[in-house]
């Protein structure tokens, strides 16, 4: 066998675009290796705070984000992803600067869900800041028009902790604030068929909110999981 060179990086082909954050990214994150059954390649973009992307509309971080991505491409990975679904916002100019395929949210799963859901029901949106999410964002994720929209704000723990990027977190009030955030919402939309978590450190909670609602739970970890299984299928 002759091995063919060529990249700097081998086996990692997702490359994952960070925020420049220090709050604690427990299992489930996005963020956190240990999520992954697969390599992946972090690479944090400088000052792409959690309060300036969700908050902030992510002003002036697009050249950032560009640069970030062009580096992971040249380093080796073959699709890029992003660790926040506000990110959305980016999609078409990422998708345009680079080589490789790129999903930047989990907003982007809205659409195919509801093609899977019976009759009469649809799928909604968990996130983590309903009041800056905007039509914006969810037009460049091709949410469909009128799609229900939950939010963990107003609780104790999880927005704050996140957006305010503090060193601790109170695992249990978060996973609290993401299950009521969803019941409220299902009890809210009588034709909700399932949900789609916005807010890539809402996945530690995927399991807990499918529990307490009943309904399928679809996160940005399914969406790179489905992803990274075009860039390299399984060999049997």
């Amino acid at each position: 066998m002759i091995a063919a060179g060529g990249k700097s990086i081998y086996g990692a082909s997702v490359g994952i675009l960070m925020l420049d954050a220090r709050f604690p990214r427990i299992p489930g994150d996005m963020g956190n290796a240990l999520t992954w059954p697969f390599p992946v390649h972090f690479r944090i973009v400088r000052n792409a705070s959690p309060d300036l992307v969700v908050r902030r509309g992510a002003t002036g971080m697009l050249d950032a984000f560009v640069d970030a991505a062009r580096e992971l491409v040249d380093e080796g990975v073959d699709g890029i992803t992003t660790n926040c679904g506000f990110l959305a916002l980016f999609q078409k100019e990422l998708s345009e600067a680079v080589s490789v395929p790129v999903v930047t949210s989990s907003l982007m799963q809205v659409e195919m869900v509801n093609r899977i859901l019976p009759a009469g029901k649809r799928a909604g949106v968990l996130t983590i800041s309903a009041s800056t999410l905007t039509e914006a964002h969810l037009r460049s994720a091709q949410v469909p028009e009128g799609t229900p929209v939950g939010s963990t704000e107003g609780g104790q723990e999880f927005t704050r902790a996140i957006l305010d990027n503090e060193l601790t977190l109170d695992v249990e009030k978060a996973r609290a604030d993401n299950v009521e955030a969803a019941l409220a919402m299902k009890e809210a939309h009588p034709d909700l068929g399932a949900l789609v978590l916005e807010c890539t450190n809402m996945c530690p909670y995927a399991a807990d909110i499918q529990t307490a609602t009943g309904l399928p739970v679809y996160s940005i970890v399914s969406l790179v999981s489905w992803f990274q299984s075009g860039l390299r299928p399984p060999i049997y």
